[in-house]
């Protein structure tokens, strides 16, 4: 899938600061994240199973 298509939005976690925020799109099977200081369809993206970022975001 084309991460042109995907709906992103800037995580709760990300601060006002500006310059460190992060990015997520999600998907029924995948959790894209990418730095919004490089939201172009061609920046990195990181995938991840949404059973991985529920882990993930639990252990905060």
């Amino acid at each position: 899938m084309s991460t042109e298509s995907l709906e992103w939005f800037k995580s709760s976690y990300s601060g006002d600061e500006g310059g460190q925020c992060v990015e997520v799109a999600t998907t029924a099977h995948t959790i894209h994240i990418r730095d919004s200081k490089n939201p172009a369809d061609t920046g990195p993206t990181l995938q991840v199973t949404p059973s991985a970022w529920a882990a993930f975001t639990a252990s905060r």
